[in-house]
């Protein structure tokens, strides 16, 4: 017997009869969601670190801005430069979708995430020289890179989560993971303001030096201690992988061996989830890309203080999601069917941040009521991974993988164009009229894509 199993073995044979009885600090499965909550946030550390080092990095006055809080940056690039800077990462994340789902089936996500997330990580260390030595494209191509390796993340999560994680966890365990998203943000924004303003070499590239220097450990210890499934886990107990092995594989179809693209393609429920997460992208990225401009250049909110509060909103995100899941999990075992329990939170979720979106632009103001009617919106917006994101797993467990890497890449060359959209009305003029019609947009294709998933979602097994 290997060294390594001893422990868990023992634990096994010292009473263990049932999951339940195993400790949760015991229990495998806790420990892949950690891993994966803390993946999850530092590739949005690495997404989101541009928002704020970009208002560090341009010279407000060189492009016309009379505000009072413009900075002296190194750059003098317009709206619409700036907003295909910040473009530039979701096209190269959009190209690797797809084929990493699809390999995974064939190869497994591990080794796809690890490495992926290495090559984004490695990267970072590059914007800086790419922005001073050659200006907007070369600095483009160095985020294209970034969101070519961070690619594999959601895909090979979701096929992880698949092949981890039994039914009547899944709302929880998914909130979890996919709820790193925002306390990544939540790190990245107030630290990143901080670095920017302190920070060493002229404060804002220390931003990337410092995160790129946290993700590259990261990568080592995922790719040292995870393994891909319950199955090729030496240090898991006998009990708890027939425990997963069991509740996930009992009411899945057969596996044919083959992909069924055209079922997919013919399948109302996987429209509605693709519709859903388009939204989801449009709305959010707008928002997380956006957000810290606007801060800046129309409430006023100096850069230190720019960070905080543009994190708060995805603290409420962060709190909320933990908060529906436990509420989504507790209704299926009460035996609310998984498909009312879906519609519900993304309704919450979806429809939550469109009002907040369309009320939002007649606060200008004041601070306290624009954060909070923020924080209010992305709180109920952390709904949404009890809702449609982790309705790919109810599908199918066995292609979770392969359908959430065709939803998010369609819902990333959606979510690509917010800052675009963003980044054209607000070149006509930075007004708070122009905001509103950024916000707005952003609303009404809340409120489109919560009705499509509301008549189309199933969360019944199909593949």
């Amino acid at each position: 017997m290997p060294p390594e199993q001893t422990a868990e073995q023992t634990v096994s044979e010292g009473g263990y009869q049932k999951d339940s009885d195993i400790p949760m600090y015991l229990k495998n499965r806790n420990f892949v969601i950690f891993m994966l909550f803390l993946g999850m946030a530092n590739a949005y550390v690495m997404r989101t670190n541009m928002s704020v080092a970009i208002v560090a990095m341009v010279n407000h006055s060189a492009i016309g801005s009379d505000h009072q809080h413009s900075q002296g940056g190194e750059f003098g690039w317009s709206y619409k430069t700036q907003g295909y800077i910040l473009s530039s990462f979701f096209y190269g994340y959009v190209l690797t979708q797809i084929p990493f789902g699809f390999l995974i089936k064939y190869y497994g996500a591990k080794q796809f995430l690890g490495w992926g997330m290495m090559l984004n990580s490695v990267a970072a260390f590059v914007v800086p020289v790419s922005a001073r030595e050659g200006g907007p494209v070369p600095l483009g191509i160095v985020r294209f890179i970034q969101g070519l390796g961070e690619g594999p993340i959601v895909p090979c999560t979701h096929s992880l989560l698949a092949l981890w994680i039994p039914p009547d966890e899944r709302s929880r365990a998914g909130a979890a993971v996919y709820a790193g998203a925002q306390f990544g943000t939540i790190v990245s924004m107030p630290l990143s303001g901080l670095l920017a303003e302190y920070g060493f070499d002229g404060g804002w590239p220390s931003i990337f030096y410092v995160f790129g220097i946290l993700s590259t450990v990261w990568c080592v210890l995922f790719l040292w201690l995870v393994h891909e499934s319950p199955k090729s886990c030496k240090r898991i107990s006998q009990t708890e992988r027939k425990y997963i092995d069991d509740s996930i594989w009992e009411a899945q179809p057969e596996d044919t061996g083959r992909t069924p693209f055209l079922a997919f393609a013919r399948s109302r429920f996987f429209w509605a989830i693709m519709v859903a997460h388009a939204g989801q992208n449009y709305g959010y990225e707008t928002l997380m890309t956006m957000l810290p401009t606007y801060m800046d250049r129309i409430l006023g909110v100096d850069l230190k203080s720019n960070g905080v509060l543009s994190s708060l909103p995805y603290l409420a995100m962060w709190v909320m999601a933990i908060v529906f899941a436990i509420v989504a999990d507790r209704l299926i075992r009460r035996r609310l069917s998984i498909t009312t329990t879906r519609k519900i939170m993304n309704s919450l979720g979806q429809y939550g941040p469109a009002v907040a979106l369309i009320v939002v632009g007649y606060l200008q103001h004041s601070l306290i009521l624009t954060i909070a009617v923020f924080v209010l919106g992305l709180g109920l917006n952390g709904a949404i991974y009890s809702g449609f994101k982790i309705n790919h797993l109810d599908l199918s467990p066995r292609f979770a993988g392969l359908l959430i890497s065709i939803t998010n890449c369609a819902a990333n060359l959606i979510g690509l164009t917010a800052p675009m959209v963003a980044g054209h009305v607000i070149h006509l003029g930075p007004s708070i009229e122009n905001w509103r019609i950024v916000f707005h947009i952003a609303g009404g294709v809340y409120i489109f894509s919560a009705t499509f998933y509301n008549l189309c979602a199933s969360g019944k097994p199909q593949w």
